[in-house]
């Protein structure tokens, strides 16, 4: 069934046109992967589906029954409630209804015989659409929906104005998934969300059963949730079947057909130029109408040949250790750390090896960074050692971009810390990370995260180091970029220590495997998906559960089944 169709849609601020005649539809059952380049215009598509923006040109058609939600850009910041409070706004006229189901009953046993036979056929009327609609679990959804994304018990009694902003976004995204929409659109919703909240997440979509459309830029996540892909790429629109695995192999196919087919009609406008130069050299009248005709030859070659000009720059780049290190890298034991009365971790040991690529996982809060910093020597240890190896250089990228919000400008920060570069030189390595122009001449407190991300990457780059260590690298990254740079880190002839919850890039870099847990630090060998199968295998598997849903759904089943 048929939801929502564009045609010919185009978006752009001011003289920047962002995309053009764009158009698609979106069907009951379609759960779609949007993927594109930073800026691109993603998200200014999702606010002309939901009416929010204007498009230059073109039409939204959307069925009369479909209800659209987004996540609010600034979510839940005006709310004076509790985290539970504003999660069961959601479900307010199921609440209302609940009230007017318990008002009933107290009016049929005081009413006459003709009058209790109207309330109980009310009654009867009312229930059976309470029912239906989930009025016996949305208290246990509810909770559920928090519990999943990371919530604890004290939290849903917390008020609103407290909140992070991130975990107003993940209470945004509760409400949202429990809306009622036959449409959701999802930005980036994995963004706050530790390695268990986002599987809750998967688990929760595929068992959705409205339509969604998603921008994301984590992989692994949109292979787990997703049927089709919506690709906005150097301003062109395209909808594979699949997802993002499939899609990209798609698209390297397309790619390099139509590099292909450049190449070709290159070379054939090189052999008509060739001929035109000759006929040139005759100097005749007849010579000068076949000049002519080959003129146009070539203007309908270029018009059918497939268009580069477009298409979007990546960022490229390799990592590369000055120095050998010794093959024992980092030994620690005993590593403790503890922030007053919050324990992070004790007796954590570890021994990392040189050209192993060590990966962090865990939950959120666990003290992941923590351990990074102390491993790094930013952060001492409450308790125990840690020592580097011989011949050892760390460097570290920091995902908030720590020391990257002076008022220099991006050439001059680079140049201030590398001063043997001159400005040429700088130039062209900022090229290369999609600083082009008078880009480089921006303050560095005026980037955006990718873009402070993109320069802390080139620093890392220059400083040479053969030991990386990498907090959340990822997390500001567009796919193409974290493409480029989990290539560089597989051809990096150093040691790496990460940090991260993208399980696409765990899968593709890790060697080694140590997650955070209840009891410590474990270690396994491999990557995300060796780890999980050896958990699995262990009966070891622990999941996101929603502590005391199953029982409040059990209590209000019960009192229900007593008023009737």
């Amino acid at each position: 069934m048929l939801l929502v169709q564009a045609s010919a849609l185009s978006a752009g601020y001011a003289d920047r046109v962002l995309w053009e005649n764009v158009s698609f539809s979106i069907e009951s059952g379609d759960r779609i992967g949007f993927v594109g380049a930073n800026g691109a215009g993603k998200t200014t598509l999702f606010r002309i589906l939901t009416g929010e923006l204007e498009p230059l040109s073109g039409t939204v058609a959307k069925a009369s029954f479909v209800k659209v939600s987004c996540v609010e850009q600034h979510a839940c910041v005006a709310s004076s409630l509790s985290v539970l409070g504003e999660m069961m706004t959601v479900f307010a006229e199921l609440e209302e209804r609940e009230k007017e189901l318990e008002a009933l009953g107290p009016m049929i046993d005081a009413a006459g015989p003709e009058e209790r036979d109207e309330l109980i056929e009310r009654q009867n009327r009312l229930h059976e659409r309470f029912i239906d609609d989930g009025g016996l679990t949305f208290r246990a959804r509810a909770r559920s929906a928090l519990l999943g994304l990371g919530f604890t018990e004290d939290e849903l009694s917390r008020p609103v104005a407290s909140l992070s902003g991130g975990q107003r976004t993940k209470l945004a995204l509760a409400k949202l998934l429990n809306s009622g929409a036959e449409l959701i659109l999802l930005d980036e919703p994995t963004n706050h969300l530790d390695i268990m909240s986002v599987e809750w997440l998967e688990d929760f979509l595929s068992k959705f059963p409205g339509a969604f459309l998603v921008i994301s830029h984590d992989r692994y996540f949109l292979d787990r949730v997703t049927n089709k892909t919506m690709e906005l790429y150097a301003g062109r629109f395209n909808m594979t079947k699949g997802s993002y695995s499939a899609y990209a192999k798609l698209r390297e196919q397309r790619e390099l057909s139509e590099s292909r087919e450049r190449e070709k009609a290159q070379k054939e406008i090189k052999r008509i130029n060739a001929m035109i130069e000759q006929q040139k050299s005759f100097n005749r009248e007849r010579n000068y109408i076949t000049i002519a005709s080959k003129q146009k030859q070539i203007e309908r070659i270029r018009a059918g040949m497939p268009d580069d000009a477009g298409v979007e720059k990546e960022i490229h780049f390799t990592f590369e250790a000055a120095n050998r290190s010794g093959d024992e890298v980092i030994v620690a034991d005993g590593l403790a750390k503890s922030f007053g009365d919050n324990k992070l971790f004790e007796n954590v040991g570890l021994r990392i090896e040189r050209c192993q690529r060590a990966v962090l996982i865990g939950p959120n809060g666990c003290g992941k960074t923590t351990l990074l910093r102390i491993l790094s020597r930013r952060l001492p240890p409450d308790a125990g050692f840690s020592r580097y190896g011989a011949g050892v250089v760390p460097g570290y990228f920091d995902q908030n971009g720590e020391g990257l919000f002076g008022d220099e400008t991006v050439v001059d920060e680079i140049q201030g810390r590398f001063p043997a570069y001159s400005v040429p030189q700088l130039r062209s390595l900022l090229a290369r990370f999609l600083f082009r122009g008078d880009e480089i001449e921006k303050k560095m407190s005026e980037l955006s995260g990718g873009e402070r991300a993109r320069v802390a990457l080139l620093l890392l780059m220059l400083r040479k180091p053969n030991l990386l260590f990498l907090d959340e690298p990822t997390n500001h990254l567009d796919i193409e970029s974290r493409e480029v740079l989990e290539k560089a880190l597989e051809n990096y002839d150093g040691t790496v220590v990460a940090v991260s919850h993208d399980r696409y890039f765990v899968n593709r870099i890790a060697t080694d495997i140590y997650l955070f847990t209840d009891g410590g630090v474990r270690h396994f060998d491999g990557n995300y998906d060796d780890c999980v199968r050896a958990m699995r295998e262990a009966g070891e598997e622990k999941r996101p559960e929603a502590t005391g849903a199953g029982e409040d759904y059990r209590r209000k089943k019960e009192e229900l089944r007593r008023e009737r």
